[in-house]
């Protein structure tokens, strides 16, 4: 599935190891979720995950951020029609809706509020993984169902 997550999201995955956030990083480590992305995010996900007091370490920011650049998704978006309350946060919504995303996912929620989304859905990471697994247990549902056969009855 392909997403866009909000910095936060980043930070809070990796400085809580059993959190709701960290399993959505190991589900982007894995190859499970794949993150669109563009200049300004990648360059944001850099500064703030380079910031002293969180102490992570520089070769598994530059592991993470190689990562993302070669498993995910870039993707050049067009500017927002109307500005969102926090103008950090157009970056993340804008790429959600070039990159055709199925989600942005947020600590933030209340900086993207419906009427100015486009049709964008916005998630917590909580309801993320909610809606995720739903999507999932779905698409497995749909698979186990038997096929009709094409063999004529004799």
């Amino acid at each position: 599935m392909n997403i866009v997550a909000d910095t936060n999201v980043l930070v809070a995955g990796l400085l809580t190891p059993f959190g709701v956030c960290s399993e959505i990083v190991r589900m982007i480590s894995s190859g499970e979720l794949t993150l669109s992305f563009d200049a300004r995010i990648l360059t944001e996900y850099s500064e703030v995950l380079r910031r002293q007091k969180f102490g992570f370490e520089e070769e598994k920011i530059a592991a993470l951020l190689d990562y993302i650049v070669d498993q995910g998704h870039s993707v050049a978006p067009s500017p927002l029609i109307d500005s969102l309350p926090d103008a950090d946060d157009e970056p993340f919504l804008e790429v959600a809706l070039a990159g055709q995303s199925k989600c942005l996912v947020t600590g933030n929620q209340k900086h993207f509020s419906a009427a100015l989304c486009q049709g964008a859905r916005v998630f917590s990471p909580k309801d993320f993984l909610i809606f995720y697994k739903k999507q999932r247990a779905a698409m497995k549902r749909t698979k186990k169902r038997p096929g009709h056969s094409l063999r004529q009855k004799r």
